[in-house]
């Protein structure tokens, strides 16, 4: 399910918002450490909750496209490209991108409801941790008729919310609400009324 044999021509064409996502981001990591002008597109990027507060409501967005390091970027690129495929072919392009943006940002609406006004983040794995969240919605459906998906996604989920809280440095508030948005969204774009809906499309 989450092994992928396309080339890279395949996977472009096959999963285009995903492949689009993946090169906003390194676009955004490359402008982010170029001389002098990166710490300005970074910095003007992050979400920081005092500026959030004050009306640059526009970092819970621009955040989630920007990483602190190669191998953040890296590592979120690389679940994004393992975990991503998959939700796009069932979700569909459009439903796939409002998970993943709405996760990403929710996941910062919480981060700046629980931490305090100094709080600053940056990183797609709010969106991330959304896309595990509409795979539980997904298992919720189909956990009679498909149970070996729930054996495939359910360890994955529990494995990545232990560690959240074990892990330092970790933006929990936005994992956590990264996952639960995904999963309601899940719950909504999956019941079994909206696939009968597409299906007859």
């Amino acid at each position: 399910m989450f092994i992928r044999k396309e080339s890279f021509k395949q996977f472009i064409k096959f999963y285009p918002v995903v492949s689009f996502i993946i090169g906003l981001n390194l676009i955004v990591y490359i402008l982010t450490i170029l001389p002098v002008l990166g710490d300005f597109f970074f910095y003007s990027g992050m979400s920081v909750n005092y500026l959030i507060g004050e009306g640059q409501w526009w970092r819970v967005v621009t955040s989630i496209f920007i990483h602190s390091g190669f191998l953040h970027v890296l590592f979120n690129m690389f679940s994004l490209f393992l975990f991503g495929p998959e939700l796009e072919k069932i979700a569909g392009k459009a439903r796939f991108l409002t998970i993943y943006l709405l996760a990403g940002i929710f996941g910062n609406v919480a981060t700046y409801v629980v931490q305090d006004g100094g709080y600053a983040s940056v990183g797609a794995s709010g969106a991330i941790f959304g896309i595990f969240g509409a795979f539980v919605g997904l298992v919720y459906y189909t956990r009679k008729t498909m149970p070996q998906l729930k054996q495939i996604i359910m360890p994955l989920v529990i494995i990545s919310v232990i560690i959240t809280f074990l892990s330092p440095n970790v933006n929990m508030a936005s994992h956590l609400g990264g996952l639960v948005t995904g999963f309601l969204l899940g719950l909504s774009y999956f019941s079994p009324k909206n696939i009968i809906r597409w299906r007859k499309r």
